[in-house]
């Protein structure tokens, strides 16, 4: 990445951000195939701190193919298995969460947040499900379960198969769907991706150990704008204004409420009086 633009949208502060070439080439003229988007979630596990709002973040490895060296939220891209008949369930049906995403159906609600909850199993440890819709979170202290969640990450197991052969249900009320993303046209990799918040739950701990990751922990939003503001932290558009919006929300469980209006938000680059710019286009 090389160069830098301007996000101009309208949240209340705008920041330089580094700017892709191919972005650069994109805002000159030149145009190629989108790349066909795919599909993903990211979950912000959030928790009240001794000083605030905390999230749990982690630091991409610099030999990623998108998006290296930069914060993020836990998440990844949708296995077709997640909207499979069969996964074991509480909470809000996959048809109410159809009706929540608005224009897909129920199977495909059901991916993005089975998905939602597989990768913050996979990337950080924690695993929102439980006996039953009353009972306590399942305890997944025991090595047994560092196993499955390799078996996840291989895709040699599904979030279906683990839950029924543990005896547990998927606790869909646990999480809030907050955001609706996709990335540039211009990018050579596309992500159509659900962002979702969830609390982190009592007596599971959130480890980050994931190989995509160099850095994680717990962080405090405005800490981690400040920081991006001094050009120590690297951060994508979504990432950014999540952050503001969770920062603005005074407390996790303030943050753990649906969105309510979720329009699809796509960052473009143009040409401004102040030079490039990262722009939010709402469609």
């Amino acid at each position: 990445m090389s160069g830098s633009s301007v996000l101009s949208r309208d949240f209340p502060v705008a920041k330089d951000l580094p700017m892709a070439g191919a972005g650069s080439r994109w805002l000159a003229g030149d145009r190629w195939e989108p790349a066909t988007p795919r599909q993903a979630s990211t979950v912000m596990l959030v928790r009240d701190g001794t000083h605030g709002t905390e999230v749990f973040m982690l630091r991409r490895v610099s030999g990623m193919a998108f998006a290296p060296n930069m914060l993020v939220f836990p998440g990844g891209g949708c296995d077709v298995r997640d909207g499979e008949p069969g996964l074991p369930w509480a909470g809000p049906s996959p048809a109410e969460w159809a009706g929540r995403f608005g224009g897909c159906g129920a199977a495909q609600a059901q991916m993005f947040v089975a998905a939602a909850v597989r990768e913050v199993f996979e990337e950080t440890g924690v695993l929102l499900a439980g006996e039953s819709p009353d009972s306590p979170l399942v305890d997944v202290s025991d090595a047994s379960w560092r196993q499955l969640r390799h078996g996840l990450v291989g895709r040699e197991l599904s979030l279906a198969g683990v839950l029924q052969d543990a005896g547990l249900v998927l606790r869909s009320d646990l999480l809030a769907v907050k955001a609706h993303w996709l990335t540039p046209e211009f990018e050579p990799r596309r992500f159509d991706t659900w962002f979702f918040a969830a609390l982190m739950p009592e007596h599971q701990q959130a480890d980050g150990e994931t190989s995509e990751a160099d850095r994680s922990g717990w962080v405090r939003p405005d800490e981690t704008l400040a920081a991006f503001g001094r050009g120590e932290a690297v951060m994508l558009p979504p990432t950014l204004v999540c952050l503001e919006d969770m920062r603005d929300a005074g407390s996790a469980q303030a943050f753990i409420r649906h969105t309510e209006h979720l329009p699809l938000i796509m960052p473009t680059i143009v040409s401004t009086p102040g030079g490039p710019a990262m722009r939010i286009s709402v469609s």
